[in-house]
């Protein structure tokens, strides 16, 4: 999703910083948007979300927008059924991962005089789904934490707004999921990045500070 939306902006004439674990991920960007800054850092420590933050403003200046799409995906499992663990990973890594990214970035666009967050997250932030009850009770405390960062930096010229993606994303590793489903079944990569363009360019007369995409053939609940 990363490399998508860096490549839209990057057509649109943007200099354009991504951040991956793997090496792997970012030799991909780069094939794709030769001119992006790729850094490898791990967003569950601190330190290296601060490193990429100032190694993109050493690069290209003060940032503008600011997307934050970490995710490790929902893990399925009744709750009758889940081991003692089934929170792990959400608790130890996802979450301190969202909210060092939000927390620095953040400050990052306020010491700038003003920008955009995107706060990527899944249709669980709205509503709880069978079987996906720690995935859920995370997107609902990325919603949180999102709304509270919005109403905060309001006043200080910061638009933060929560994108939530209410389908399977169309990628290679859905692909077999998708499999004999028509494209309106499932959410594209390009539309995502478009929605984070229009976010982007919003006037401060008039924010959206959440955003749902819902394919036409997903299920749609308001």
């Amino acid at each position: 999703m990363g490399r998508v939306v860096c490549s839209r902006l990057a057509r649109d004439g943007w200099n354009a910083a991504a951040v991956a674990r793997t090496q792997e991920t970012i030799d991909a960007l780069r094939m794709e948007v030769p001119d992006a800054l790729g850094i490898v850092a791990d967003a569950t420590l601190p330190a290296e979300v601060e490193r990429a933050f100032a190694e993109t403003h050493e690069r290209f200046g003060p940032a503008d927008l600011v997307v934050n799409a970490i995710t490790n995906g929902p893990r399925g499992g009744s709750i009758v059924e889940l081991k003692e663990d089934a929170f792990d990973s959400y608790l130890r890594h996802l979450l301190p991962a969202i909210f060092n990214v939000v927390r620095v970035g953040s400050r990052v666009l306020v010491e700038n005089g003003g920008g955009t967050l995107v706060q990527m997250t899944g249709g669980s932030a709205r509503r709880g789904m069978p079987k996906r009850g720690p995935w859920a009770a995370t997107a609902f405390a990325t919603r949180a934490l999102t709304q509270s960062v919005a109403a905060e930096l309001r006043e200080r010229n910061v638009h933060v707004a929560l994108l939530i993606v209410d389908a399977i994303i169309e990628s290679e590793k859905t692909a077999e999921w998708l499999r004999g489903d028509p494209p309106e079944k499932s959410a594209s990569m390009e539309e995502i990045a478009q929605a984070v363009v229009y976010l982007h360019g919003q006037s401060p007369r008039a924010w959206t500070h959440e955003l749902q995409l819902t394919p036409a053939l997903e299920t749609w609940v308001p």
